[in-house]
């Protein structure tokens, strides 16, 4: 199974987000990636509660494997996602990725 593999392949990533789209908290972000030579990216994602802002120029399909988020749109629009749920987030979308329970989803991203 691709998920087993992404998390066996070793230690992940860990990030932040960068200080200026910071909004509250001290989320850490864990990433098992995958990478397609043709602009097609795909692993497990995983991050502890807050909140920052965030800004889409690709695709993204998520599926959430454990946990709860919002993402609320500039817009005004807002999406809760918990376990089990899976949703496309298209380029332009701009908005805040808040996470309430440390989340952990699988995702393909692509670039066009």
């Amino acid at each position: 199974m691709l998920t087993e593999r992404l998390i066996a392949k070793g230690e992940p990533e860990l990030s932040r987000p960068a200080p200026d789209r910071l909004i509250e908290g001290d989320p850490v972000h864990r990433t098992w990636n995958l990478e397609d030579d043709r602009g097609l990216y795909c692993g497990i994602w995983e991050s502890t509660p807050g909140a920052w802002r965030v800004s889409y120029d690709e695709w993204e399909y998520c599926r959430i494997l454990a946990g709860r988020s919002v993402l609320e749109g500039d817009d005004g629009s807002r999406l809760d996602i918990t376990t089990g749920d899976a949703f496309v987030i298209r380029p332009g979308f701009t908005g805040i990725w808040r996470v309430i329970e440390t989340t952990r989803k699988d995702y393909v991203i692509l670039y066009r």
